[in-house]
């Protein structure tokens, strides 16, 4: 079967986004608009938009997405997309595998509600 720029393995479910910026933008556009990045105060992430705090039983980790340079199979990233308790929507960025962000990585595995789409109908919402 011969690979499209529209799609990728998984019987043609999941559509083929090949970079991270691609990602982001296309999250953007469907009202993820916000980032957020692990706070120096403890085990919080925080908005750059609101600067507002939330502990991992405040977030929903709706989707998540990992890549790997082209050129550098160690330049991994993971791409996660949130939703907080108060109706904030956001993505937050780590690096994947040996380089990945310790506290950030200890985050994600307290937060409760982590899931992956994986179908085409499930990534249009």
């Amino acid at each position: 079967m011969e690979e499209t720029n529209d799609h990728v393995e998984n019987n043609d479910l999941v559509p083929h986004l090949k970079t991270l910026s691609e990602v982001s933008n296309k999250m953007v556009l469907k009202g993820y608009d916000d980032d957020f990045k692990m706070a120096e105060e403890g085990d919080v992430i925080r908005s750059l938009k609101t600067e507002k705090t939330y502990t991992p039983d405040q977030i929903n980790i709706i989707n998540y997405f990992r890549f790997e340079g082209q050129s550098d199979p160690n330049d991994q990233s993971i791409l996660y997309v949130v939703e907080t308790s108060d109706g904030l929507k956001g993505t937050i960025v780590d690096a994947y595998g040996p380089y990945s962000d310790r506290k950030l990585a200890e985050f994600i595995t307290k937060v409760e509600s982590i899931n992956k789409k994986t179908s085409k109908e499930d990534t249009s919402k």
